[in-house]
């Protein structure tokens, strides 16, 4: 019934690997979604709040909850981007820092694995493609 339906098979591929994503991430203590913040934040830290959420593809009320259950777990601090008061950039404290590794390998693990079931080469059509109709879509 949906098999040529983008909205559903989307939905439920995410599913799925927000499962995979969960377990990856349970270990520090954050989501998934918290899990990449942190780690656009530790690759590139000074990114403002508005960077961050174009960077993630989600809105700046949905960036600021994220930013908000970082900081209570002290992983992220907020600076002064110097713009106006309005305007700060994320850094990521020392316990964020100590985290990097041990995420990173968490993130390549969960990759690998799907890789090895779907096939390589399959991943990263999909990825692509998935990709590509996302950017047409925005």
């Amino acid at each position: 019934m949906f098999d040529h339906c983008l909205y559903f098979n989307t939905t439920a591929l995410a599913r799925l690997v927000e499962r995979e994503w969960t377990q990856a991430f349970k270990p520090f203590g954050v989501t998934p979604p918290q899990g990449f913040l942190l780690r656009l934040v530790l690759a590139r830290p000074g990114l403002s709040q508005a960077g961050l959420a174009s960077e993630l593809t989600i809105s700046r009320p949905t960036a600021t909850r994220l930013i908000d259950g970082l900081l209570a777990l002290g992983l992220v601090e907020r600076r002064d981007a110097g713009v106006d008061a309005r305007h700060w950039a994320l850094f990521p404290t020392r316990k964020a820092q100590a985290l990097q590794d041990g995420i990173n390998a968490a993130s390549g693990a969960v990759t690998k694995r799907i890789q090895q079931q779907v096939g390589k080469e399959n991943f990263l059509d999909t990825v692509g493609k998935v990709r590509a109709v996302c950017s047409a879509l925005k």
